[in-house]
């Protein structure tokens, strides 16, 4: 069975009810071991639309991307869209848990787009206290990255960007597998420790 790709359809009832600027996040890194959590946003023009030959029909769920094609449009992306990149840190996420590191890093991603009324389309959850966005101007989308192309967009140059943080950081084998648990990351934390880019909560049953 040949899964449904993204489209405009969220986008455009956005649009039609009068929002000037529609806005896609995401996050990646929310279930790994090691590194920051990653949120990005992208407002793509409403001019691609109408593009022959567009890129839009090769944008999907960065998940079911090579690293290759991610790389590649993410650029094509950053040049058709307004976008932001949100992080937070390992040391937020050890004090103040996952759930508020995500919310932190996808308010950082949106506010670096600027743009009238804004609505916001974002992957599984609702986000609280983004400035001039009220929860009335959202839609929270159970796997939006696979139905909506702003947000799968937005998993894209998220994707793109954490995994060169990752891969600046050889160490526990984050270059193949970018701070996740694999078999073997969970054998360097047992037999090494835990680093400080690692979060204590997700480690402490392997120390």
């Amino acid at each position: 069975m040949i899964s449904k790709k993204p489209d405009f359809g969220f986008e455009k009832q956005a649009w039609r009810r009068g929002y000037k600027t529609v806005i896609g996040v995401d996050e990646v890194g929310r279930g790994a071991l090691a590194g920051p959590v990653v949120a990005g946003a992208v407002s793509l023009k409403r001019t691609v639309l109408f593009k022959n030959g567009s890129f839009l029909d090769e944008i999907d769920d960065s998940k079911r991307l090579s690293a290759k094609k991610r790389e590649e449009l993410a650029k094509i992306i950053k040049q058709n869209a307004a976008w932001g990149i949100g992080e937070a840190s390992v040391s937020f996420i050890n004090k103040h848990g996952i759930v508020k590191a995500t919310a932190k890093a996808m308010r950082s991603a949106v506010a670096q787009v600027a743009g009238d009324r804004q609505f916001v389309l974002v992957d599984a959850f609702h986000i609280k206290y983004i400035p001039g966005v009220g929860l009335a101007n959202q839609r929270a989308i159970i796997k939006g990255d696979q139905k909506s192309l702003s947000i799968a967009a937005a998993s894209i140059i998220a994707k793109v960007h954490r995994d060169r943080l990752m891969k600046k950081r050889s160490v526990y084998g984050w270059r193949q597998n970018k701070g996740y648990g694999t078999a073997k990351h969970i054998a360097a934390i047992k037999k090494h420790g835990p680093s400080r880019f690692h979060r204590l909560a997700f480690v402490k049953n392997f120390i």
